[in-house]
């Protein structure tokens, strides 16, 4: 990619930062540049969008044909604006959420942009808490805490009974087999009603403060909680990736993405990314696993998106392709403006894959770029503009923002302050007393340093989340989320993910779930690369906590059900430890199992 992008402030804001340092080693992190103008609610958007540009796609997902079904901006406005009118006959409440079970589709977008469009919050649920659970006790407390005033899901036949388990009194809207729930009601219907000027007043009445979306937490360190996103937040969140994103104001967003909508990344920052700059948001039915990936390629191939957005597992489904295929790779490649991680940290394997396919057929790099954040943050806090050198930087802190650094356990952990940060969790209040610190400050649990001391412009280094470290009997702390992404790189390709162990022990061990390349390997063979990559990562130094001494490879799979991953693909450290407390005793066992492999 040109140099030029990387100093012109047309394309990318000239990193700046101010520093104010604290007593105790502390120091607060804030950028120089004053947030813009916010836009009220995120229907301005819309509106803006088909009245200037009606005949721009704006959103396209793959029929049954195989074809794509596309909506402009001026024909998707006709249908939210129907949809609103049938929600507003139906009499939801303004405080009554409308809740979705199922994956991202063109129905759930209209749906969800209805919604808000008439000052009502929206809530999409993890469709594996309906889809995939064995019983539906989690889906049914989910849904008796956020009290729906309308349940959406896409098919009934397939979510029917997490909704008739719930046993709510309240509609349900069905894409597909509507007549599988006793109360079903056909998506369809609501888009024959016909608009009234009730819509616009409802819309006029929206405020900044309106509650615009309900998210659940990720639950990585604890019991989900439901983080209320208010209109003012999303807006602040994407007038600071403009401004620090220049090339947004220029350049509309085209982007292919499976990421889901009951997260955070896949819905506030890329959705409405697309939305706020009037740019075109293709859904990608295909996933990171064998099988669903060949569809992924075929959209990326077709598309050929100026932006990619992904999480590390996404990326290292995506490589094998990229390697095996140089088309698809000068493909991908051909309109990259950039290339986005988030989620996990990157092993530095993945990130050089990448780099050396992109060279392949490029002759040069493509910006790979990162960002940090949180449900509760909506999501954005730091985002880098700047061309990285590796894996490992989140950013600076985006126009509005203050970042503090608190010295905890040999870490700095991070807290913000900001527009985008939220003000409560829905229903707890004692939670959400105990997220913020006596300066206002949200305690978001994850540590940070800064890549350079003399030059803090050149960004922060993720440092793990401080819930996950714990100490070795030695009195050694060990960082969870650096030695995570080290492990995987040393153990590669071998590893898909692995989980770090040790806590009250004497030495840290790795439980390891396998790459698709480990799959064909014997019990022997694996023990071999096992013990080649605890060498590797102990001659890279960093002591014993920045080390493994043994390592066991797991035979079954991370369970989504028991939140073992969570469907964006990340590995819950805390789930897996506890689920497989047997594994860990067998890890660290003495005399040694030989199932272990030790680095020897």
């Amino acid at each position: 990619m040109s140099s030029s992008f990387f100093t012109n402030p047309a394309m990318l804001a000239t990193p700046a930062v101010l520093k104010q340092d604290l007593p105790e080693g502390g120091f607060i992190l804030t950028s120089p540049e004053p947030l813009g103008s916010v836009t009220r609610c995120i229907g301005d958007w819309l509106e803006h969008w088909a009245r200037t540009t009606p005949n721009a796609l704006f959103l396209a997902e793959r029929g049954p044909d195989g074809e794509w079904v596309k909506l402009t901006y001026a024909q998707t406005r006709d249908k939210i604006g129907a949809i609103a009118q049938a929600l507003l006959d139906g009499g939801l409440a303004e405080n009554a959420p409308v809740v979705c079970l199922s994956d991202n589709s063109l129905d759930q977008a209209l749906l969800m942009f209805a919604t808000m469009h008439i000052g009502r919050p929206f809530a999409a649920i993890t469709s594996a808490y309906s889809r995939l659970a064995k019983e539906h006790s989690k889906i049914s407390g989910i849904l008796h805490e956020l009290q729906p005033g309308l349940i959406y899901a896409s098919d009934g036949a397939v979510y029917g009974p997490a909704i008739r388990a719930a046993g709510l009194d309240c509609p349900v809207v069905l894409s597909h087999n509507a007549y599988s729930v006793s109360v079903g009601r056909s998506f369809a219907e609501l888009t024959r009603a016909k608009e009234t000027p009730a819509v616009m007043e409802a819309f006029a009445r929206i405020t900044p403060q309106t509650h615009a979306k309900y998210l659940l937490t990720s639950g990585s360190t604890g019991k989900p909680k439901i983080a209320v996103n208010t209109h003012w937040m999303l807006c602040a969140n994407q007038e600071q990736i403009r401004q620090t994103w220049t090339f947004l104001r220029e350049e509309k967003p085209v982007i292919v993405s499976w990421l889901p909508w009951s997260h955070t990344f896949g819905t506030n920052h890329n959705l409405n990314m697309v939305l706020c700059n009037g740019g075109s948001f293709y859904i990608d039915e295909g996933r990171p696993v064998p099988g669903l990936m060949e569809k992924s390629v075929r959209n990326l191939r077709e598309v050929q998106p100026n932006l990619y957005f992904n999480v590390p597992k996404g990326f290292d489904a995506l490589i094998a392709f990229l390697e095996e295929d140089e088309s698809f790779a000068r493909d991908f490649f051909g309109r990259l403006r950039g290339v986005f991680y988030a989620a996990a940290a990157l092993p530095q394997a993945t990130w050089d894959r990448l780099e050396r396919s992109a060279k392949s057929v490029l002759g040069e790099s493509v910006w790979f770029t990162a960002a940090w954040g949180a449900t509760e943050t909506s999501p954005l806090i730091t985002n880098v503009h700047w061309k990285l050198d590796g894996p490992g930087c989140i950013g600076l802190p985006v126009p509005g923002t203050s970042l503090k650094f608190v010295p905890n356990n040999g870490k700095l952990e991070m807290r913000v302050k900001g527009p985008q940060v939220f003000n409560q969790y829905l229903h707890n209040p004692e939670q959400t007393a105990k997220a913020f610190d006596e300066e206002g400050y949200y305690i978001i649990g994850d540590a940070g340093l800064l890549v350079d001391e003399q030059r803090p412009e050149k960004g922060v280094l993720f440092n793990g989340r401080v819930a996950e470290d714990f100490k070795l009997t030695t009195g050694t702390w060990v960082s969870v989320g650096t030695l995570r992404v080290k492990a995987v790189t040393a153990l590669a390709p071998w590893a898909q993910d692995v989980v770090v162990t040790g806590h009250d022990a004497d030495e840290v061990g790795l439980l390891v779930f396998p790459s698709a390349a480990a799959k064909g390997l014997t019990a022997e063979e694996l023990a071999v690369h096992l013990q080649a990559g605890l060498r590797k990562l102990r001659a890279e130094g960093g002591g014993s906590s920045q080390s493994a001494s043994r390592a066991l490879m797991l035979d079954e799979p991370p369970s989504m059900d028991d939140g073992e991953i969570t469907d964006k693909g990340y590995i819950n450290q805390r789930a897996v430890l506890k689920r497989r407390a047997d594994k860990v005793q067998l890890l660290h066992s003495k005399p040694r199992p030989e199932a272990v492999v030790v680095c020897g």
